[in-house]
């Protein structure tokens, strides 16, 4: 394997490392105290082409491999995982169409994502987390027409989206046969976002209830067969989990970089805390943890670009960055110790954002099971 990035991704990488040093990275803390990313923010995220990576080039999107998204969101976490979950979520939302959109719904979920605009992915339901074949919002076919009735939840951009992937139940009693995607536009009668939630990390990034009550949308709305849904929804989540750990990585790295330059100012006992054995040995740990989750996210990518088999490598790539980066940031904590604790350093805002790693698109131990299934059967 070639470990060397091509000129063009090592550009992406300055280009989006830059631009995370001057536009995000600064305003991280604020914007966890607000819970909101500032309105020019977007604006300057849509100009620097961070809404739309997965849209293809021949629907004027970049066109980019996985490796090179996975490079950009590594970069987006180290200055603020909410912002980064924020725009991954586009990502996540463009799947499906990706996958099986008909032409004319791939083109109108580029258009709106080329647009700088937001998606949203609303698989989750109160009684439906883990297990999707739980899903209580129904889809009933009415002539030419679906009828949607139905509460999602904890749905990134669910706020601020304009256009909705919305995962329902076309057979009452059929669990996951019956689950079926359809596209559900901002806007429509009988569509609401609900609750906003206050959440311990990523607080930036908006999450919400959605609201379904008798919502008419065309039949041409569906995303593929009816009882499809299921594998759509894996085989997204299969794409998208490598960047939720690129962005597990940036944040355990940005955690890294903290404690390193913490523990070299840090003077007990006369000497930089550095030179402690003990606080060296928990530099190591943090060392090797990130390299090894950082190989193994890119891994999972550049199975994924070659176009072979990857689930069980997205698996093992989600589960052990997103374990990683809780680790590190504990640890961070503690070697900044009292000031780890204060929400003077962002130490305490890095642990906090790392938890929702291991959370959601597939917790761990989910992830621990899709791993066992493919080296068990």
């Amino acid at each position: 394997m070639d470990f060397n990035f091509t000129p063009d991704q090592l550009d992406l990488q300055k280009m989006v490392r830059d631009f995370v040093a001057k536009e995000i990275t600064p305003h991280a803390l604020e914007m966890d105290k607000e819970g909101v990313v500032p309105s020019d923010l977007w604006k300057k995220l849509d100009e620097a082409g961070l809404l739309n990576l997965t849209v293809p080039e021949e629907y004027d999107g970049p066109g980019l491999d996985a490796l090179s998204i996975a490079i950009i969101y590594e970069e987006l976490g180290k200055g603020c995982a909410g912002v980064a979950t924020t725009t991954a979520a586009n990502a996540l939302a463009s799947y499906p169409v990706v996958l099986l959109g008909t032409e004319e719904q791939k083109s109108k979920m580029f258009k709106i994502l080329n647009a700088g605009k937001l998606a949203a992915f609303a698989l989750t339901e109160p009684g439906a987390g883990s297990d999707a074949g739980a899903v209580a919002t129904t889809a009933v076919k009415d002539g030419d027409s679906y009828i949607l009735n139905g509460t999602k939840c904890f749905i990134t951009n669910g706020g601020i989206a304009e256009i909705y992937i919305i995962f329902a139940n076309t057979r009452k009693t059929a669990g996951i046969r019956g689950l079926t995607a359809f596209i559900v536009d901002r806007g429509t009668p009988g569509f609401s976002v609900g609750k906003k939630e206050e959440k311990m990390g990523i607080r930036a990034s908006n999450t919400c209830e959605l609201i379904l009550e008798n919502v008419r949308i065309p039949a041409a709305n569906r995303i593929g067969r009816e009882g499809e849904g299921f594998k759509i929804a894996m085989k997204t989540l299969d794409a998208a989990r490598p960047f939720v750990g690129a962005v597990s990585v940036g944040l355990a790295q940005a955690a890294f970089e903290l404690a390193i330059k913490y523990s070299k100012e840090r003077v007990q006992f006369d000497k930089p805390i550095a030179s402690f054995q003990l606080v060296q040995a928990m530099l190591a740990d943090m060392a090797m943890q990130v390299e090894a989750a950082r190989l193994l996210v890119y891994k999972a990518c550049w199975m994924k670009d070659q176009g072979v088999p990857y689930t069980k490598d997205s698996a093992i790539a989600k589960c052990f960055a997103a374990d990683t980066a809780m680790k590190v940031t504990t640890d961070v904590v503690q070697v900044l110790g009292g000031y780890g604790y204060s929400k003077e350093y962002p130490a305490e805002k890095y642990m906090r954002d790392a938890k929702i790693m291991q959370i959601y698109e597939g917790t761990n131990q989910i992830q621990r099971l899709v791993i066992a299934n493919n080296i068990l059967y």
